[in-house]
């Protein structure tokens, strides 16, 4: 926030929490052991339950771990799945904040708490593949890149996050989300031609949806209403506006209504000097041909 000020309390979480990793939540992982539990006393294997829920099996894995807060909807679903005993419901009302924030930068995790009501989301990125649209295999790199070098316990749970945060894609199919990405960046090396590949067919697999948009900036499209640097928006189910930017060790959350509006003129503006979605496509598929 600019003026450390409280967020709504029904769509995030204060914004004056300090920069510090959150402890184990004891709660978390009661929560998930009880789910699963009474999935496997049901006889379902976690693939089957998933589907069984309209949730992924990443997900359903991230809850019983201790890893994720339960959604609303992953609690009523299991609840009626599994013969309505309460056990859910009421357990759920116990559950605190703790390890479901582990794998996100302390400046990031307010956004992600917003993120996760958000009613849209629009991303700009000019350094890297944006974290919803990354291959396992890129995103390993990104982290493994990092300085200081994380050590292999954290990196699995830094893994494990951002793969769980895509599933937001898939299970929220009326929310739109909207990608402007610069050409440079799907054109930057990494790995072998093989992690190159795989990097791109996971951006078209995870864009294909109708709810999902991609567009991106050319090489040729010269200077461009967002030189400031990458920023993310969204609207919350009560119509407010945040936006988020990030730069080196730190990121900020933006609720000023006048320079919300700000970025989100800069974002329209660039929307419309960015390649269109089937072009970006294109794009890409070409660029994965040429590898």
């Amino acid at each position: 926030m600019t003026d450390g000020s409280v967020v709504d309390s029904d769509d995030s979480m204060p914004c004056g929490e300090t920069d510090r990793e959150p402890d184990p939540s004891d709660s978390l992982r009661t929560f998930g052991a009880v789910l699963q539990a009474l999935r496997e006393h049901a006889g379902y294997s976690r693939a089957q339950f998933a589907d069984l829920v309209s949730f992924s099996k990443h997900t359903v894995e991230s809850v019983e771990l201790g890893r994720r807060m339960p959604d609303v909807a992953l609690v009523e679903r299991s609840e009626e799945a599994l013969g309505n005993t309460g056990a859910l419901r009421r357990s759920a009302k116990h559950v605190t904040r703790g390890r479901g924030d582990v794998g996100l930068a302390a400046w990031f995790r307010q956004w992600a708490r917003l993120e996760r009501v958000a009613v849209s989301l629009c991303t700009y990125e000019c350094r890297l593949v944006p974290g919803l649209l990354q291959s396992e295999g890129y995103a390993r790199a990104v982290f493994e890149g990092t300085v200081p070098v994380a050590p292999d316990s954290l990196l699995e749970d830094f893994m494990a996050r951002r793969m769980e945060r895509q599933q937001m894609l898939f299970e929220r199919p009326t929310t739109p989300f909207s990608f402007i990405v610069e050409e440079h960046v799907f054109r930057r090396g990494f790995g072998g031609l093989d992690q190159m590949r795989e990097m791109l067919d996971h951006v078209l697999k995870l864009s294909a949806p109708r709810n999902v948009t991609l567009q991106i900036v050319p090489l040729e499209a010269g200077l461009h209403a967002c030189l400031d640097g990458p920023m993310r928006l969204l609207e919350t189910p009560r119509g407010q506006r945040y936006a988020y930017s990030e730069g080196q060790q730190n990121g900020r959350l933006i609720s000023d209504v006048k320079e919300v509006s700000l970025l989100c003129q800069r974002y329209d503006t660039l929307r419309s000097q960015a390649v269109n979605a089937k072009d970006s496509r294109g794009l890409l598929e070409r660029l994965r041909g040429e590898l």
